[in-house]
Parts: structure tokens; C-alpha cells; sequence
């Protein structure tokens, strides 16, 4: 049973994370949606629940918009780390 309330995307995009700590890293996403992403990393020792700044380009047609989110690790698996990104409105 699918529950995201907005579909993935496959990424061909990199996402620049921060962690508690560090002074960041690039990284390539797996896919994107509106409300999360899943980034390819090596263990960053991140648990469940850790804060992080996040920040990527997206390109629309001529457009290329950078982006910049709070996000917070949902699950981290051997292959990446699932973020869920906060809603604007949080802000």
C-alpha cells in the first residue's frame, strides 16, 4: 500500500547535505518527490530522526531553481538515506 501523497520522480540531480557537525557533502539522489528524496550516501552515522539542511537544483524547461530544506532522516538503508523534507508552511 503506497502512502505518499506525491509520487517520486526519478533524480538525475545532486543534493548538498549538512549534518549536525559537519561542514557538508555532495551527494546524487535516487528520486524526489515534493515531500522527500533518497540520496545515495555511505553511512553518515545518521539515526532516524536527525535534523539536516539540505539544498538541490531542479531545472524546468530554461528554468533551474535551487532549493534549499530542513529535512529529517526517515530511514537509512545499505544503499542510502531517505529524507523527508519540511513543508514550507512549517517554516
Amino acid at each position: 500500500m503506497e502512502r505518499r501523497l506525491h509520487s517520486r520522480h526519478n533524480a538525475q540531480t545532486t543534493v548538498y547535505i549538512q549534518t549536525p557537525g559537519s561542514s557538508g557533502k555532495v551527494y546524487r539522489a535516487r528520486n524526489l518527490s515534493a515531500n522527500g528524496a533518497f540520496v545515495e550516501t555511505e553511512n553518515l552515522g545518521l539515526k532516524k530522526g536527525t535534523l539536516v539542511e539540505i539544498a538541490f537544483a531542479v531545472t524546468e524547461g530554461r528554468v533551474t531553481r535551487i532549493h534549499r530544506r530542513s529535512a529529517v532522516v526517515a530511514h537509512v538503508t545499505h544503499g542510502g538515506t531517505g529524507l523527508r523534507m519540511e513543508t514550507l508552511a512549517a517554516r
